[in-house]
């Protein structure tokens, strides 16, 4: 009796996975919703001081663990049904790289995903940038799904929420980019 119950509670676990998988891609090739992740674990606050975005080795990069997240991710995506998707980044390197590691080929740099920490009083200026710019994207007839790379402040600022490294926000956004609602996702 405990093995059919085990395998009735395996087979739910099962189905559900899948719901949701078609249900993310769904979702992303409809042109209402955007995924934006934090870049993956890059260690430490912010970047060093005299840091220069044209010198990845002057900023916060990712670290080894990192690189292996950022690849995790990828791949848990392409699990989840998104076999291709457009990827935009932050100039940052940390962003640049775990938006490469993803896997879906090259990556566009984004000026409104870029950034803030260090000039906060930007927040409200990139997010008005980012949301035009996703309104932009909403406008287009057909559109693969989209991936915005960016950081936490950029995020916080777009959804109100405080995300980890290498987590994702599942965003539904109306014609003017703003958000509708959303659902975290833990880092695969």
């Amino acid at each position: 009796m405990r093995v059919i119950a085990w395998c009735l509670a395996a087979l739910l676990v099962v189905f559900h996975a899948g719901a949701f998988a078609a249900s993310l891609a769904d979702k992303l090739a409809s042109g209402d919703y955007v995924l934006l992740m934090r870049h993956a674990l890059a260690p430490g606050v912010g970047d060093p001081q005299g840091y220069s975005l044209e010198r990845c080795e002057t900023q916060r990069n990712l670290d080894e663990q990192g690189k292996r997240q950022a690849a995790r991710a990828g791949q848990w995506l392409r699990q989840q049904g998104i076999n291709h998707a457009k990827i935009m980044s932050s100039v940052w390197c940390r962003c640049q790289h775990t938006a490469e590691l993803l896997g879906y080929g090259p990556v566009t740099i984004e000026p409104s995903l870029a950034s803030f920490f260090d000039t906060p009083e930007r927040a409200e200026t990139q997010n008005q940038a980012m949301q035009r710019m996703l309104a932009n994207m909403a406008a287009q007839a057909k559109r693969r799904p989209l991936i915005l790379v960016t950081h936490h402040v950029n995020i916080l600022q777009y959804v109100g929420k405080n995300i980890g490294s290498g987590e994702m926000v599942l965003v539904r956004f109306d014609a003017q980019g703003q958000v509708l609602e959303y659902s975290r996702i833990a880092s695969p």
